[in-house]
C-alpha cells in the first residue's frame, strides 16, 4: 500500500492525493497533503462559536496527550487566550503552557493577554497565565515575571500562590540576578499557613536558596505542624529540607552512646598502665559533657513524622526512614523497619531502591531487621538485581544464631538457572565464612563440593572464593590447594585460572611436587592463554626458581622468552624486569639478594567486605546513593554541631514583615479553618515550645471577635500573654465560651424567629454615645485614651445586652500594655446589634443615610480609626433558594440582612423565610450535611419542630464565605424530604460599613493605591469610566444605589462633585475603599481600592452595572 510507510508518521500523508481516512484529526489519519494538515481545526477556532472552539481545543489537547506535535497551530489558539468562556480559556493555556517556549516570539505578541489574565476573576485562570508567562524563556520579560510572580504570592487563592512558588525556579534559573528579590518572596510564601503552598515553597527554597536556614526558623515548627495534611509530593519535599536542618540546629542524640563505646574499647584493650594514665582524663571529659536531653523541637519533628510511615506513597516512607536513620536515637530507629518491609510488595522499581538503602542502613544497624529476615528471602519471580540486593541484605543480617538458616538457603539458591545470582550467591557464602569463624569450615567443604559442579561458571566462582579463604589458614588445607592444581585440565575461566596458578605459586612448599608439573603444562599453552593468566604463569615460575630451581630453571627460562616476545607490552615488561630481578648477573645490582622476600612475603588475607560499606556518608534516599557517586545538584548532609544552637530563633513571634496592619493578620485567618481541626488538636499534645504558636493562633481568632479596642493590639498583646502564661488563659477561654453559650441559648430563648422589632432608636443612640467618647478621647493621651475605650464599650454592651441577640465575646487586657502600642484601633459597635430585622420600606433610607452622612462630622484633625458602622439599608432584594414547585409546596427565599452574624462576626447573615403553601404540617424544618468548599463554615439555623400550613418563618444562619463569591451547599430537610439547595453571595455582601474621616481615608488610599510603597504591599488600584443613567443624577440617588449593590458606609466628602464610600470585607477585615467622581455631564470615574484584588475588580462590574441601567 503506498500510503503505509507514511502512516504514524508526524507528517504522514499521501502522495496520490487519497482521501482522509481518519475522522478525528488527533487519531494520526492519513491527510492528503502537508499544507492542508489541521485545516478543520482552524476553521473551528476561527468561528464564532464557543462550543466549535471547545471541540477544537479539546482534539488539541488530545493530540499533545499523544506526543503528535501540534506546533503549527500555535497561532490560531493563541488567537482565542482572550476568549470569555472560562472553558476554552483553560484549554488554550494548557496548549500555551507546552508551546510557549519554543514559540516565543509569537508567545510575547500576546503578553498583554496574559497580564490581563492574571488578574481574572477564576483563580484557574490567574494560575494558567501566570504558568504561561513564566514559560516564556526571554530575558527580556524578566520584570513582568517578577511583577507577577509578587503579586500572585499576594492572591487571595491558595492554589495561584501555590503556581508562584513553581515560576520562582523557572524565573530563577533564567535570571540568576533576582536571587535577592525572590528570597523575599519566598520568605513570604514561607508564612503562608496554606497546606497547597507549604510543599512548592519549600521546593522553591531548596532551588534558589537551601543555604538560607535562617528563612526556616520561624517557620520550622509550622511547617511540622502542616506535614500530615500536606501533598505527597509536598511532604517528600518538606521531609527531606527538614532532615539538613535538624542536623544543623540540633545535637546527635547519639552522642552520649558513642562516648561510651569508646571508652569501653578503649578500656578492654587497653594495658594496665594505660589504663591507669587515662582513667582520670576519661572521668574528666564525661564529668563535662552534660546528659544529652533532646530539643523538644527535635522530638516535635520526629512525633510529626512517624504516622507518615503509614503513607501508601513509596517515596513519602523512604523520605521518613531516612529522616529517622539520620536524626533518631538509636533505640527508636527500629520502627521505620517495618513499613520498608511492606514496601518490599510494590513494583520491582520501588523494591530496588528500598533495598539498596536496607543494604546500607544493615551494616550498621543489623538488629533493626532482624525480625523480618524471612521478607528478605528471595523468589524465583524476582529480578536479578533485585535477587542481588536481597543476598547482600541477607550476608549484612548473618550472625551466629541464624547463619545455618542462611546457609540453607543460599544451598538452595545456588541451584538457580540464573548464573549472575549463582555467582553472587558464592560470594555471599564467602562472606559469611570470612566475618563468622565458627561457620569458616563448613563454607569451604561447601565451596569445595561445587568445584566439581558440572557448570563452569559456577567452579570458577568457587575457586576464587576459596583462594580468598584459604590466605586465612593456608597450612591446614594443602588438600584443597592439591585438588585445585587438578582443576587447571578442565576450567577454562581465566579468572579462576588465574586464581589457582596465584595459590601454588604462593604455597609451592606445600605442593612441592604438583607445582612444577603445573608450570610444565602452562608453559606448553602459554601462547594460548588470555593476558591475567600468562601474568600468573610468569609469576609462578618465578616463585618457583627462587624455592626450586633445579627442576624449574630451563622451564622458568622458557616462559621468560616466550613472554619477551608477547604482544602484550605488560607481560613483556613483566618479564624483563622478573628476569633482572631473578637471574643474578653483572648489572643487576643488590636486588637479586631480596628476590626472594618480594616475591615470598607475607600476604595479609583479603577482607570481604560489602559493597554499601562505604555509601552511608551520602543521604539514604538520594540519587547520589543510589549510584555511588555525587550526582549534580546533591547537597551534603551536614555534620551534628558540637553544641547547640540558640533555640529561641524558632520561637513563634510576629515576624517584623508582617506587623504591618491588623489587615494582613485577620487576612492569614482566612486561611486557618484550612486546616484548623489538625492544628487545634496537635496543640496541646506538642512539646512546651510549641505551645506559644497555636496559642497565639487562637487568641487572634478570639480577639477579632472582641469589641472594646484595636485588632492588631489585642492579637499582639494576647500573643504576649500566651507566652506568659500558657495554659491558664486557654482555661479562661474555655470558661468565657462557656459562659457566652448560655447567655446565646437566653437570648434565643426571649427571641422569636419572626420578629419584625427593629429597636433602631436604641441603635442610634449608642452610636451618638461613642462618636461623642471618640471626640473627646481625642484630646487625652493614648494611654487613657485606650483606658477609656475599653471601659466604654464595656459599658455600652452592657446597656444593650436586652436588645441583642447574643453577647460578643471579649477577653480583659490589661490598659498598661496598650499603652505602647500606635496602631490603629477598631471600635467595634457589634453590641448594639439587634433582632434580625424584615426587609426594611423604602421610607426608612433618608434617615439611614442622614444618620451616615452626620457620624462622618468631626472636628478635630486626629488621626481617628476605622470603625464599624450598622448596616446601611438601601432596598433589601430577596432571592430564591427553594421554588415551591420543586420544594413540593414549600417556598424558601433568603435575604442578606447585613446585620452582624450573632456570636461570630467572620459570618455573613443570612435571613431565611420558608413558607408552607401545603394543606399538611412540616416538620423537624433544619440544615443538614453542610458541604461548604475548604475554609468555608456554616452555622445553621435552630431546627423548626413545627410549621403549620399557611405559616411562614424567618431564620438567620450564618456563612463565613472566606471573602469569596463561591456558592456554600448545604441541604434543606424536613420530616420526609431532603432538598440539595445553595446560596451564592453577591461581592457586595461580603464586607460590612466602616466610618472613616477624611483625613483617614486618603491616608488608607495612598497606601493601598501605592504597590510596594506603604506598609500594606502589593495591593490594587481598579480604576473604570462609566456614563451615569439619568435617574443616577442626583447625590441622594447615586449614594442610594451604590449602598444598594454593596454593603459599605459613607465617608465625609469636602470635595463637590465626589462620593467616597469604605467597608471591610466580614472574614479577613480588609478595608474596601470606593471614590466615584463626577465630571462633566454624566460621565464619572469609579475608583476601588482593595487588598482583595478580585473582590475590588467583581465590585466595580456591580457599582457600575448600578450607576448604568
Amino acid at each position: 500500500m503506498a500510503a503505509s510507510p507514511a502512516y504514524g508518521e508526524e507528517k504522514g500523508g499521501s502522495s496520490l492525493g487519497e482521501p482522509e481516512y481518519g475522522h478525528d484529526p488527533a487519531s494520526g489519519g492519513i491527510f492528503s497533503s502537508d499544507y492542508k494538515r489541521h485545516d478543520d481545526l482552524k476553521e473551528m477556532l476561527d468561528s464564532n462559536k464557543d462550543s466549535l472552539k471547545l471541540e477544537a481545543m479539546k482534539r488539541i489537547v488530545a493530540m499533545i496527550a499523544r506526543g503528535k506535535n501540534a506546533s503549527d497551530l500555535f497561532p490560531a489558539v493563541v488567537k482565542n487566550v482572550a476568549c470569555k468562556n472560562i472553558e476554552v480559556k483553560k484549554l488554550v493555556y494548557v496548549y500555551l503552557v507546552r508551546y510557549a517556549e519554543e514559540q516565543q516570539d509569537l508567545a510575547l505578541l500576546s503578553i498583554s493577554t496574559f497580564q490581563r489574565g492574571l488578574k481574572d476573576p477564576n483563580q484557574l485562570i490567574r494560575a494558567s497565565a501566570l504558568r504561561v508567562l513564566s514559560s516564556i524563556r526571554v530575558p527580556i520579560i524578566v520584570p513582568i515575571m517578577m511583577l507577577a510572580i509578587k503579586e500572585a504570592a499576594s492572591d487571595m487563592s491558595p492554589y495561584v500562590r501555590k503556581t508562584a512558588a513553581h515560576a520562582i525556579p523557572k524565573l530563577y534559573s533564567l535570571d540568576s540576578d533576582q536571587k535577592d528579590q525572590l528570597i523575599e518572596v519566598i520568605e513570604k510564601l514561607l508564612a503562608d499557613k496554606t497546606t497547597l503552598v507549604a510543599g512548592s515553597v519549600v521546593m522553591a527554597f531548596e532551588e534558589v536558596c537551601p543555604e538560607r536556614i535562617d528563612l526556616i526558623h520561624k517557620n520550622y515548627r509550622k511547617l511540622c505542624n502542616l506535614l500530615i495534611d500536606v501533598e505527597e509530593w509536598g511532604q517528600v519535599v518538606i521531609i527531606n529540607m527538614l532532615t539538613r536542618y535538624a542536623r544543623t540546629q540540633f545535637l546527635s542524640p547519639n552522642q552520649n552512646e558513642s562516648l561510651l563505646e569508646e571508652s569501653a574499647e578503649k578500656a578492654f584493650y587497653g594495658s594496665e598502665e594505660e589504663d591507669a594514665k587515662d582513667t582520670k582524663a576519661e572521668a574528666a571529659s564525661l564529668a563535662k559533657r552534660k546528659p544529652y536531653v533532646m530539643d523538644p523541637d527535635h522530638r516535635l519533628l520526629l512525633r510529626n513524622t512517624k504516622p507518615l510511615l503509614q503513607s501508601r506513597n513509596a517515596a513519602v516512607v523512604m523520605a521518613v526512614a531516612q529522616l529517622y536513620f539520620h536524626l533518631a536515637p538509636k533505640a527508636e530507629v527500629g520502627v521505620i523497619a517495618k513499613a520498608l518491609v511492606r514496601l518490599l510488595r510494590s513494583h520491582s522499581e520501588v523494591q530496588y531502591v528500598v533495598l539498596q538503602n536496607v543494604a546500607t542502613m544493615s551494616i550498621k544497624r543489623r538488629g533493626m531487621f532482624e525480625p523480618y529476615l524471612k521478607s528478605f528471602y528471595i523468589r524465583s519471580t524476582d529480578p536479578t538485581q533485585i535477587k542481588i540486593l536481597k543476598l547482600e541484605v541477607l550476608t549484612n543480617l548473618a550472625n551466629e544464631t541464624n547463619i545455618s538458616t542462611i546457609l540453607r538457603e543460599f544451598q538452595t539458591y545456588i541451584r538457580s538457572m540464573d548464573k549472575d545470582f549463582v555467582a553472587a550467591t558464592i560470594q555471599a557464602i564467602g562472606r559469611c565464612a570470612t566475618n563468622i569463624g565458627k561457620v569458616r569450615d563448613t563454607c569451604l567443604n561447601g565451596l569445595v563440593q561445587l568445584l566439581s559442579n558440572r557448570d563452569e561458571l559456577v567452579v570458577a566462582e568457587s575457586v576464587v572464593v576459596i583462594k580468598k579463604l584459604l590466605q586465612m589458614q593456608p597450612a591446614q588445607h594443602s588438600e584443597i590447594i592439591k585438588h585445585m592444581a587438578k582443576l587447571t585440565d578442565n576450567i577454562q575461566v581465566p579468572m579462576a585460572r588465574a586464581s589457582i596458578l596465584w595459590l601454588i605459586g604462593e604455597y609451592c612448599e606445600h605442593v612441592p611436587k604438583i607445582a612444577p608439573d603445573v608450570l610444565r603444562k602452562m608453559a606448553k599453552s602459554f601462547t594460548n592463554e588470555e593476558d591475567i593468566v600468562k601474568l600468573q604463569v610468569i609469576n609462578l615460575a618465578a616463585k618457583l626458581y627462587l624455592t626450586n630451581s633445579k627442576q624449574s630453571k630451563l622451564l622458568t627460562q622458557y616462559v621468560l622468552n616466550l613472554a619477551k616476545y608477547d604482544q602484550n607490552y605488560d607481560i613483556r615488561d613483566r618479564a624483563r624486569f622478573i628476569r633482572q630481578l631473578i637471574v643474578p648477573t653483572e648489572k643487576s645490582g643488590a636486588l637479586n639478594k631480596y628476590a626472594k622476600k618480594l616475591f615470598l612475603a607475607q600476604k595479609p588475607a583479603p577482607i570481604l567486605e560489602s559493597s554499601f560499606k562505604d555509601r552511608d556518608h551520602f543521604q539514604l534516599g538520594s540519587l547520589s546513593h543510589l549510584l555511588n557517586a555525587k550526582a549534580v545538584g546533591y547537597q551534603e548532609l551536614p555534620d551534628w554541631p558540637d553544641e547547640a544552637p540558640d533555640p529561641s530563633v524558632r520561637n513563634v513571634e510576629v515576624p517584623e514583615w508582617t506587623k504591618c496592619t491588623s489587615r494582613e493578620k485577620r487576612k492569614e485567618k482566612v486561611e486557618k479553618p484550612f486546616y484548623s481541626d489538625s492544628d487545634g488538636e496537635s496543640g496541646p499534645t506538642e512539646s512546651a515550645d510549641s505551645e506559644p504558636e497555636s496559642g497565639s493562633e487562637e487568641s487572634s481568632r478570639s480577639s477579632s471577635s472582641s469589641s472594646s479596642s484595636s485588632d492588631s493590639e489585642e492579637e499582639e498583646e494576647e500573643e504576649e500573654e500566651e507566652e506568659g502564661s500558657g495554659e491558664q488563659s486557654e482555661d479562661k477561654e474555655e470558661e468565657e465560651e462557656k459562659r457566652t453559650k448560655r447567655k446565646e441559648k437566653e437570648g434565643s430563648q426571649k427571641a422569636t424567629p419572626g420578629s419584625a422589632d427593629s429597636p433602631s432608636e436604641e441603635e442610634e443612640e449608642g452610636v451618638k454615645k461613642a462618636k461623642k467618647k471618640k471626640a473627646m478621647q481625642g484630646r487625652k493621651s493614648h494611654a487613657e485614651t485606650s483606658e477609656e475605650e475599653a471601659s466604654g464599650s464595656e459599658s455600652s454592651s452592657s446597656r444593650s445586652d436586652s436588645g441583642s441577640e447574643a453577647e460578643v465575646k471579649r477577653r480583659k487586657v490589661p490598659p498598661s500594655s496598650r499603652a505602647g502600642h500606635k496602631e490603629i484601633s477598631l471600635l467595634d459597635l457589634d453590641d448594639f446589634t439587634p433582632a434580625p430585622p424584615q426587609p426594611v420600606p423604602s421610607s426608612s433610607i433618608v434617615s439611614t443615610s442622614l444618620v451616615t452622612d452626620l457620624e462622618g462630622l468631626t472636628l478635630t484633625d486626629t488621626y481617628l480609626a476605622p470603625t464599624l458602622l450598622s448596616p446601611a439599608f438601601g432596598t433589601v432584594r430577596t432571592y430564591e433558594l427553594l421554588h415551591r414547585m420543586a420544594g413540593e409546596g414549600l417556598s424558601v427565599g433568603y435575604c442578606f440582612s447585613r446585620r452582624p452574624f450573632p456570636g461570630d462576626p467572620h459570618m455573613v447573615a443570612v435571613q431565611i423565610h420558608i413558607s408552607n403553601n401545603t394543606d399538611a404540617e412540616v416538620k423537624s424544618l433544619r440544615v443538614s450535611e453542610p458541604k461548604p468548599l475548604a475554609g468555608m463554615r456554616i452555622q445553621e439555623f435552630p431546627e423548626i419542630e413545627r410549621l403549620a400550613p399557611g405559616d411562614t418563618a424567618t431564620v438567620v444562619m450564618g456563612i463565613d464565605f472566606c471573602d469569596s463569591t463561591q456558592a456554600a451547599n448545604f441541604q434543606l430537610c424536613t420530616h420526609t424530604r431532603h432538598f440539595y439547595v445553595s446560596i451564592q453571595p453577591p461581592v457586595g455582601e461580603l464586607m460590612a460599613p466602616v466610618f472613616m474621616s477624611e483625613n483617614e481615608f486618603k491616608k488608607e488610599q495612598e497606601h493601598l493605591a501605592r504597590p510596594g510603597g506603604g506598609k500594606l504591599m502589593g495591593m490594587s488600584e481598579i480604576m473604570e469610566k462609566l456614563t451615569l443613567s439619568e435617574k443616577c443624577w442626583s447625590d441622594h440617588t447615586i449614594v442610594q444605589q451604590v449602598t444598594s449593590a454593596a454593603n459599605v458606609g459613607r465617608v465625609p466628602c469636602g470635595a463637590d462633585k465626589e462620593y467616597r464610600f469604605a467597608a471591610k470585607t466580614v472574614t479577613s477585615g480588609s478595608l474596601v475603599l470606593i471614590t466615584l467622581e463626577r465630571r462633566e455631564g454624566a460621565v464619572a470615574q469609579l475608583t476601588v481600592n482593595s487588598e482583595k484584588m478580585v473582590i475590588g475588580t467583581m465590585l466595580v462590574k456591580d457599582i457600575v452595572q448600578a450607576l448604568t441601567q
